[in-house]
């Protein structure tokens, strides 16, 4: 056995700082010497070139905690003449060890440590490294296992430090686990948001990394929609009593201009007559939706009632603005005329369009805004008609005739069957 002085409070000391089990520590460690023997066995083989990608798969190491040691055994095919000594060895040799019932084709597993002072400075560099890399990976699977079934949720984060323009957050499962570290980049902060250090957010998490890549594997957001989700569903009992749903969001946390700010529209709808959805979310007072207001530091939050009918949804989603008409111009690609008084004009459009936009992504449809006084209806929709009759497919005289054929026998099997129906009418 190779003494490894130390190696009790080694294991207890890396697990205590990296936050891991004993257990997959000292596995990293077994894992770690073995490469470290590998290494020493291919300086001792100078002569071979290499070794097969698989030629150390029968070689284990047996880590003795309580000694502070370890070894390395082998497990070897019992043969009649040896050809490789690292797999094979010698009926005979295993009956002279005391393995008289021993047969050829069965396996034996055989102590093959090295001599203290054989393993090596260079075996010992080696299974230091793999050793450090090894627990890396402990970690990452670790991060991994526990916050994978927690995508898509809100976390509490708090500020440790920034990295060129992310910021590196401390996150916690919630399941009495510690902390690990977040990213939240540039592009999912929000600006409003004061980043000072050790100061607490609440955060969604988008996205938990696997691989090997460095840094923090969980990708956390304070823009994503997902977010205004769950502060309403936590802020609004009906949200989750399942009696007020939320039907669809937009939201634009970080509009392209700075100076327009963030702002989002949140469609809900009921299906109890006694209850008005918008006035769930809003509170006496506008006193939950503040709160939610307050946490995402002051944006504009715009809570709509959701409609079956595509044209009161249209005009719902662009509130404030008072809508006078909405022609949906042609359902397919979805596209709609809102005519507003001159007054709403830009009310509707909002600053910088962020109004429409915003309604645009809230309902699915393309919205063109209108001022109703200088609108001609007529025009509106020969213009309309006249692109659909371009992408319409012309049919012609051949396919008409199929056409007419084939109509005609749907009539002709009708005709027989309701013949043949009013036969057994007669005879019963």
């Amino acid at each position: 056995m190779v003494t490894l002085p130390g190696l009790k409070d080694l294991i207890e000391n890396i697990s205590r700082e990296r936050n891991l089990p004993r257990i997959a520590v000292q596995s990293a460690i077994r894992e770690a010497l073995l490469k470290g023997y590998e290494r020493y066995r291919r300086a001792q083989n100078l002569e071979r070139k290499q070794f097969d990608e698989d030629y150390f798969d029968n070689f284990d190491v047996q880590l003795d905690v309580e000694d502070e040691g370890f070894r390395v055994v082998a497990t070897k095919t019992i043969v009649e003449q040896v050809t490789n000594t690292d797999h094979e060895i010698a009926l005979q040799q295993v009956q002279e060890m005391g393995g008289d019932e021993a047969q050829l084709g069965q396996e034996v597993v055989l102590d093959v440590t090295p001599d203290q002072g054989e393993f090596g400075r260079m075996a010992a560099m080696q299974t230091k490294q793999v050793l450090a890399q090894k627990l890396r990976d402990q970690q990452r699977q670790m991060v991994q296992e526990e916050f994978q079934d927690l995508e898509g949720t809100v976390l509490q984060a708090r500020v440790l430090r920034f990295e060129r323009q992310s910021v590196i957050m401390a996150v916690s499962s919630g399941f009495g686990q510690p902390e690990v570290e977040a990213e939240l980049p540039k592009r999912e902060q929000l600006p409003n948001d004061n980043y000072r250090a050790n100061a607490t957010f609440k955060v969604y998490l988008k996205k938990v990394s696997q691989g090997q890549q460095r840094g923090p594997q969980l990708l956390v957001s304070r823009a994503d929609a997902g977010l205004v989700v769950y502060l309403f569903a936590n802020e609004v009992p009906e949200i989750e009593d399942e009696v007020v749903r939320i039907v669809a969001v937009a939201r634009e946390a970080n509009p392209p201009s700075r100076h327009v700010g963030p702002r989002t529209k949140i469609a809900v709808d009921t299906l109890d007559r006694d209850v008005d959805p918008v006035g769930a979310c809003i509170g006496a007072r506008g006193s939950r939706i503040q709160v939610v207001v307050n946490e995402l530091r002051g944006e504009k939050i715009d809570v709509i009632r959701w409609s079956p009918d595509p044209a009161t949804y249209i005009a719902n989603a662009l509130s404030p603005a008072r809508v006078d008409e909405v022609r949906l111009m042609d359902p397919e690609t979805r596209q709609t005329h809102v005519l507003v008084a001159e007054d709403q004009l830009s009310l509707a459009i909002g600053k910088e369009g962020q109004n429409v936009r915003l309604a645009a992504r809230l309902t699915g449809w393309k919205i063109d805004i209108k001022d109703k006084a200088k609108y001609d209806h007529a025009a509106e929709d020969a213009k309309f008609a006249a692109v659909r009759a371009k992408y319409t497919p012309e049919v012609d005289d051949s396919d008409e005739e199929e056409l007419e054929d084939e109509n005609q026998e749907e009539l002709l099997e009708d005709e027989i069957f309701d013949d043949n129906q009013d036969e057994n009418d007669e005879e019963e």
